[in-house]
């Protein structure tokens, strides 16, 4: 059973806007990290943005900073990410990953458990 559904990808135009949702079956949700990567075709997996387990502090890469917001649903146990001013250098899979109890999501190596991917594409 996979811990991490994403859902929301898609086909958006430049400027537009998308929001992805990733529902968690972890034990306890309250007890991870919960970020988002994306993975451009050719290109490593990179960090997008994360939202911490104790006190909710976000953290974005700096290409996103300002367009994209990172929220979580404790009662939900899913987390989303509002992506906004879309650009075509956006495009790329979406995943979902979750990192216990870190203050925030290094990179890849420090998750614990990954969604399978969500395409976004932004066309000009």
């Amino acid at each position: 059973q996979r811990q991490l559904v994403e859902s929301g990808g898609g086909l958006v135009q430049a400027g537009g806007s998308l929001r992805l949702s990733c529902a968690t079956s972890v034990r306890t949700f309250s007890d991870y990290t919960m970020g988002w990567f994306r993975q451009a075709p050719g290109k490593e997996r990179s960090f997008v943005a994360s939202t911490s387990w104790r006190g909710g502090t976000t953290y974005y890469a700096d290409s996103v900073k300002e367009r994209f917001t990172i929220s979580r649903d404790g009662a939900r146990s899913t987390v989303y990410l509002q992506m906004n001013t879309l650009k075509p250098e956006d495009t790329a899979v979406y995943y979902c990953a979750a990192a216990y109890r870190l203050p925030e999501i290094p990179g890849p190596s420090y998750v614990d458990y990954w969604g399978q991917g969500t395409q976004v594409t932004v066309s000009p």
